[in-house]
């Protein structure tokens, strides 16, 4: 970039994802300059700006005064920093340099609330705010992510080619488009973060029943998931998982997966999807599943303790024959994909909820598109939902679709097979289960909460609606009196 040149983009946060966003946006021909208050990021960023495509659009700033006044008017600034309170510390230090019209971006995994807080703020001060989930880790920063803005409609349009340019793409487009107003942006990718969660576990408990009740090593397990991954879970995930297995240690020579420790972390985001869907009254047991067994893992010396003194069924090993084993592994992979529907169904479902709540008029089928490429949960399949919600906008949830109907209710057989098997030997399968139940309580038109309400209103007088006077409304029944004596 020239000496005197503005430049078209200001990033604040170099870090990983923001330093390779900011060479993502140099790459594509958009001017930027990127600030640290760490000054030896500042100069790991333009070290690399210059072993990168187009490094010459990249330059480093080593104040705010001095970062500000490197760019063009109305200034389009991104924020990559810690979600919370650092969020907000650098708005604060931010916005006194900055004038009316100018853009704030915040493409960390904020809150959508925090959000939606930050955007009544800043545009009752003039500025204009956009909160957009980045996703697809450090090579989707660097290479092509999906992107989720919300905030103000016009200020996107302002940034829309810059956003375009940089996202990943598919054959209907770049990986990005408008979600909504102020929080939309973050709501859907913490849902997003929310389904990874739920995939993640599915795909671990698959691996489970295989490599204990089967028998699997590494490298069989491997060969499987690369098969996998040439049919209908085709995904990132599946594809990494592939990868994962095939790696030996260098130092032991054994499978590197089989040397690490079982203690799964996180970061937030799937905790906020759990809270918010349980705000809203949205179902999404495979979810929270994933959730629990993230947080039962962090209690290892629990766990170990407890694996010396609580007794489990007789260890259980498959013996049956080639066919038999062939058979079983071909369910497996039954299982996991209707598992696989029911929580992609779950995390839209709660997306439905909160644009209804918050009046963000979200579209489906596009969150399905645009998660097609670049992000952690890209998939074949989004492809299918994209075509569901195509087919029917107001479609009220995705087994209701006539090609996941008719998958589900085909391998549904398999699928009881798994988990029955998984539960008798004693394999934990809490999101596989989860999803099962979360089908058999959708498709149950008697479900025995009438017995739960007839408890809340004795003990509570909740009162209850009957079945034979539908339009009668609340009713409520001393049952003391009617119990004989």
């Amino acid at each position: 970039m020239a000496p005197d040149a503005k430049a078209k983009v200001g990033l604040i946060g170099l870090a990983v994802m923001g330093e390779n966003l900011a060479l993502n946006i140099a790459r594509n021909g958009f001017p930027i300059t990127g600030f640290n208050r760490d000054p030896s990021k500042v100069d790991r960023f333009l070290a690399r700006s210059r072993e990168h495509p187009n490094g010459q659009n990249a330059t480093g700033a080593y104040s705010l005064d001095q970062f500000v006044a490197s760019l063009e008017r109305p200034r389009r600034i991104i924020l990559l920093v810690k979600a919370g309170e650092a969020v907000d510390a650098v708005i604060n230090n931010l916005t006194p340099l900055l004038e009316p019209g100018d853009i704030v971006i915040d493409g960390g995994n904020s809150h959508f609330e925090d959000t939606r807080r930050r955007e009544a703020e800043l545009s009752a001060k003039g500025f204009r705010f956009i909160g957009s989930g980045v996703s697809g880790g450090e090579s989707g920063a660097l290479w092509g992510p999906s992107l989720m803005p919300g905030g103000d409609k016009a200020a996107y349009e302002e940034i829309r080619e810059v956003w375009e340019k940089i996202a990943a793409r598919v054959d209907e487009g770049p990986c990005v488009t408008y979600i909504g107003p102020d929080g939309a942006g973050h709501f859907v990718k913490m849902v997003h973060n929310g389904i990874e969660y739920g995939d993640m576990q599915l795909i671990a408990e698959a691996y489970d029943i295989l490599r204990k009740y089967l028998g699997m090593g590494a490298s069989e397990l491997a060969d499987v998931f690369s098969e996998w991954n040439r049919g209908v879970l085709d995904s990132f995930l599946i594809e990494i998982t592939a990868k994962v297995l095939s790696v030996n240690d260098p130092a032991t020579g054994r499978p590197l997966v089989d040397l690490i420790l079982d203690e799964a972390g996180q970061k937030g985001t799937g905790k906020w999807t759990a809270e918010i869907a349980l705000e809203l009254g949205v179902p999404i047991p495979t979810i929270q599943a994933a959730l629990d067994a993230r947080v039962l893992s962090s209690r290892r010396s629990e766990r170990v303790e407890a694996s010396s003194q609580l007794a489990g069924p007789p260890s259980a090993v498959f013996k049956g024959a080639a066919e038999a084993r062939k058979a079983l592994i071909s369910a497996v992979h039954d299982a996991l994909y209707a598992s696989k529907i029911c929580s992609y169904a779950q995390g839209m479902n709660l997306i439905r909820r909160g644009s209804e709540t918050y009046n963000w008029n979200i579209n489906l089928g596009e969150i399905s598109r645009i998660w097609k490429g670049g992000c952690i949960i890209r998939a074949q399949f989004l492809g299918k939902i994209k075509q569901a919600f195509d087919r029917r906008s107001d479609l009220p949830n995705l087994l209701l679709d006539p090609d996941f109907k008719d998958w589900v209710s085909s391998s549904q057989m398999r699928w009881r097979e798994v988990v029955s098997t998984a539960q008798g030997a004693g394999i934990p399968v809490a999101a596989m289960s989860a999803s099962l139940a979360y089908y058999d309580t959708y498709r149950s038109a008697d479900l025995p909460l009438n017995l739960t309400q007839a408890q809340r209103d004795y003990f509570g007088s909740h009162t209850y609606r009957r079945i034979d006077h539908p339009d009668e409304g609340p009713v409520h029944t001393d049952w003391e009196s009617l119990i004989k004596k």
